[in-house]
């Protein structure tokens, strides 16, 4: 992957939400590590979780008749988000760069030892422990036919 550019409800990098698992592993190579997440029984949701280690990336991919780019988390420090490592910024700096870029449904929760900053219209989460930014994770709803809701 060239770049590590996090686009809320877009893709990250060459990656667009939407992909189709094979064009992402004809780009990518298969992953370090993957497992399916069939909750079919439950909930009727698949989930494909393919992880990068090289990229510190990981990827779900969803859809029943087709799988499809869903979900991105990344620890990748050079990550840059609207032109900025965001791996660099404190919780009040993220908040501030996400609501100049037109998002403003804020949430923020600590679970499991960490603090979630989440904006529900970019449908982003960022990590936290302490002022120190662990992880974010994006995504877009998916159909069973793997198209982006």
């Amino acid at each position: 992957m060239e770049n590590y550019l996090i686009e809320p409800l877009k893709g990250f990098g060459q990656i667009p939400f939407g992909m189709p698992l094979d064009d992402a592993v004809k780009m990518l190579g298969m992953p370090d590590f993957y497992e399916e997440l069939n909750d079919m029984e439950e909930t009727g949701n698949r989930s494909i979780y393919y992880q990068y280690d090289a990229l510190a990336t990981s990827i779900y991919f969803e859809g029943i008749t087709k799988s499809v780019a869903a979900c991105f988390e990344t620890e990748n420090e050079d990550s840059v988000l609207y032109g900025t490592k965001v791996f660099d910024l404190s919780r009040a700096q993220v908040i501030e760069l996400m609501r100049q870029n037109g998002f403003s449904e804020l949430e923020e929760e600590d679970e499991d030892g960490e603090h979630r900053v989440s904006f529900e219209d970019a449908m982003i989460d960022f990590f936290f422990d302490g002022e120190t930014m662990t992880a974010v994770s994006w995504g877009v709803l998916v159909d069973d036919q793997g198209n982006i809701i």
